[in-house]
C-alpha cells in the first residue's frame, strides 16, 4: 500500500489531470490524498472578493467534496490561495505549505500540473512542487514524480511559449474511465459544452485518444518528472 499525494490548482483540475488513474490507486489499496490550493471562480470578476462570491464559493467545495468521494480519495484538502492570481504571491509560501503536506502525507508518489501550461496558477504549482519535492538525503523522498495535462490549459499553450506536453507515462483507465466522467458531472458549473475541450464528451475524446497512442481504449498521459527505483525493482528490471 502507498500513499500518493494529487496537487492541483483549482476543483476539478484534480480530476481532470489523473482521476482515472485516481481510481485506479484506490482499487490497488493506495492512499490518495486530494489537494486543491486554490480557490476558483474569482477570477472571473475584475477585483477578487470572497464575500461576494460566498455562496458559490461553498457550493464549489462541496462538489469537490461529492467528486471526489466518487473515486473514493482518502482525503481532500483544500487551501485559499486566490484564483488565477497565484503569480502575485512569493513562490515560498506555496513551497511551504507543499512542503508540509509532503512531511505529513509521506507521499510515495506525486502527481501534479506540467510546466506547459497556458494557466498561470498551474505553472506557479508546478515550480513549487519540483522545489518541495527536491530528494534531500535524510528527509522523506518522494520516489515518483508525475505531471499531468489539464483539458483546455495545457493544449493551448503554444510550443513557442513553453515546454511542450509531450507523454512518457501512460496508465491505462479503461476501467476507470466511467468514475472519473461520473466524477466530473459534480463539477457542472466548471464543465463546458462540447465541443469546448473541458466538456464530458472533450474528456473522453481525449482519453481515446491517448489510449489509441499506446493500444488500448482509454488512458491518462503524463510526463515523467522522477522515479526512484525501490531495489526490488531493480533486480526485476
Amino acid at each position: 500500500m502507498s500513499n500518493i499525494l494529487v496537487i492541483a490548482a483549482h476543483p476539478d483540475d484534480e480530476i481532470l489531470g489523473c482521476g482515472g488513474t485516481v481510481v485506479d490507486h484506490i482499487r490497488r489499496g493506495d492512499n490518495v490524498y486530494s489537494v486543491i490550493l486554490a480557490e476558483g471562480i474569482t477570477s472571473r470578476d475584475h477585483q477578487r472578493n470572497r464575500d461576494v462570491r460566498h455562496d458559490q464559493l461553498s457550493q464549489l467545495a462541496n462538489d469537490a467534496q461529492k467528486a471526489n468521494d466518487v473515486l473514493g480519495v482518502h482525503q481532500l484538502i483544500m487551501d485559499q490561495f486566490p484564483d488565477n492570481r497565484m503569480d502575485q504571491l512569493d513562490r515560498l509560501d506555496i513551497i511551504k505549505v507543499i512542503e508540509r503536506l509532503i512531511e505529513d502525507i509521506k507521499p510515495d508518489t506525486v502527481y501534479t500540473h506540467h510546466m506547459g501550461d497556458v494557466n498561470i496558477d498551474h505553472r506557479r504549482i508546478h515550480e513549487a512542487v519540483l522545489t518541495a519535492c527536491r530528494p534531500i538525503p535524510g528527509k522523506h523522498v518522494v520516489k515518483q514524480l508525475l505531471f499531468f495535462e489539464t483539458v483546455s490549459s495545457t493544449e493551448w499553450m503554444t510550443p513557442q511559449s513553453a515546454p511542450t506536453f509531450n507523454p512518457n507515462w501512460f496508465v491505462d483507465i479503461t476501467n476507470s474511465i466511467h468514475t472519473k466522467l461520473k466524477a466530473l458531472e459534480y463539477y457542472s458549473s466548471e464543465m463546458r459544452e462540447w465541443p469546448h475541450p473541458r466538456s464530458i464528451k472533450g474528456v473522453r475524446t481525449l482519453s481515446e485518444w491517448r489510449g489509441s497512442t499506446v493500444g488500448v481504449h482509454n488512458a491518462e498521459a503524463f510526463m515523467l518528472g522522477r522515479k526512484v527505483l525501490s531495489k526490488e525493482e531493480e533486480v526485476n528490471n
